[in-house]
């Protein structure tokens, strides 16, 4: 009980909320990680799964790049960066993109390749060119489940943007690297749970702009398609 009535002293101190070591100015740094991070993510994955998704080529190699860079340890990752680097934001961003990517590419690649056939056979029979069949057809129907990838990169990113302080950038985590450093437990307590609110508070927006941008029998029909696959699964 003592512990939390100083996590909620730590909050209500307007020392914590001023100056480039507030509250905002830690949130705001935060973002800017997570959000450049997972911008380049975008404009180097979303490009290859949705042309080898098109395509059908570079597909297994696309999954399989996905796939190391899931098992590649974030933090080890930067601390390698920072060895070869040295300290600041540039092992961040690497280790972020990293991070950032295999959501992305992956469900922007299985979006495309989840397109009915007999669907893009009749869109190229009425003249479609490959350009117009991928934009106007293949990737509106794929979209909840891109958007679904970007959604899960965001989030993770988000989380593991914390890593930061660790290489002495900043962002909320400098809120549990210096708490460790003092053991003032209760500002490691305020730091993990900013970020993790940080977190919840970008689900929900994804979860909204997704819902707004995909359509009620897309989404539907997307859903049924997960569930069936699920079961298949549990089934096999």
């Amino acid at each position: 009980m003592e512990f939390l009535v100083d996590a909620a002293a730590w909050f209500r101190d307007p020392h914590n909320w001023q100056g480039s070591n507030g509250v905002p100015a830690r949130v705001l740094e935060h973002l800017y990680y997570s959000g450049v991070a997972t911008l380049i993510a975008l404009g180097l994955a979303l490009p290859v799964g949705l042309f080898s998704g098109h395509t059908g080529r570079g597909g297994a190699l696309a999954i399989n790049v996905a796939n190391i860079g899931r098992a590649l340890p974030t933090f080890g990752l930067i601390i390698l960066a920072v060895i070869m680097m040295g300290l600041g934001d540039l092992p961040i961003f690497i280790a972020l993109v990293a991070f950032a990517i295999p959501p992305v590419l992956t469900n922007s690649y299985a979006g495309i390749r989840a397109v009915d056939p007999d669907i893009r056979d009749a869109a190229e029979g009425v003249g479609m060119t490959g350009w117009q069949v991928l934009w106007h057809l293949e990737v509106p129907v794929a979209l909840p489940l891109i958007l679904a990838g970007i959604r899960t990169s965001a989030v993770q990113v988000v989380a593991t943007a914390t890593l930061a302080a660790y290489a002495g950038s900043g962002g909320l985590g400098r809120y549990i690297v210096n708490g460790f450093a003092v053991r003032d437990f209760p500002q490691i307590f305020a730091g993990a749970l900013l970020v993790a609110l940080l977190a919840v508070l970008i689900e929900l927006v994804f979860g909204r702009l997704q819902a707004l941008v995909v359509s009620e029998g897309l989404a539907a029909r997307t859903a049924q398609a997960n569930a069936d696959a699920k079961m298949t699964s549990a089934a096999a």
